[in-house]
């Protein structure tokens, strides 16, 4: 069974957690974690969701879900992405880049964003099968490009079109940054 801690509409701990399925059905605030992942080449990782999934089954996305009752968002990101792909990190290796309020008023949640670097390959994931597919690496500009095609295989494409364009450009600032000497030199000392 998967507790859920529930919160107000100001992102308030209420003190107390129900089931996932109680907490969706009664369309009760949440919190939710979700994460860019970034090589060291600037590419983006999305992963597949398992083609057996209830919701968006086959579709491609971000890694992340909820928060369980008791855990910080920080450890809920660490977890949700060692669980999907095998990825273990430390906490110096996550950086929170945003918080998101839902305002679809069918869905109460708010959705905590980061942004981790990694020197894996597509290979190297440990990929969680009740979870994902697969994974694969897009270049932002070809991210860009499928979400002006709405293809509809790209959860994300649901997005509105600013918040969207908003992420991008974030992600852009950071491909930036890791051509930097700093991150160069950390990238020739990362181990697996």
């Amino acid at each position: 069974m998967e507790l859920i801690d529930i919160f107000d509409e100001n992102n308030k701990y209420l003190g107390y957690s129900l089931e996932r399925s109680a907490v969706h059905k009664k369309n009760l605030w949440h919190r939710h974690v979700s994460a860019w992942i970034m090589n060291y080449n600037g590419k983006i990782l999305l992963q597949q969701r398992a083609l057996d999934k209830k919701k968006n089954p086959g579709k491609w996305a971000k890694t992340g879900g909820h928060v369980d009752a008791g855990e910080t968002c920080d450890e809920s990101i660490k977890r949700e992405i060692y669980e999907e792909i095998g990825l273990k990190l430390n906490d110096d290796e996550i950086k929170s880049i945003d918080i998101f309020k839902s305002i679809n008023p069918n869905e109460h949640y708010y959705s905590y964003g980061y942004i981790i670097f990694t020197n894996y390959k597509e290979d190297d994931f440990k990929l969680q099968k009740e979870e994902v597919n697969d994974v694969k690496y897009y270049t932002i500009e070809e991210l860009e490009e499928i979400k002006t095609k709405d293809d509809k295989n790209y959860t994300f494409c649901n997005w509105d079109e600013e918040d969207f364009n908003e992420q991008m450009e974030l992600l852009k600032k950071y491909r930036d940054k890791i051509y930097t000497k700093e991150l160069c030199l950390k990238w020739n000392n990362v181990k697996k």
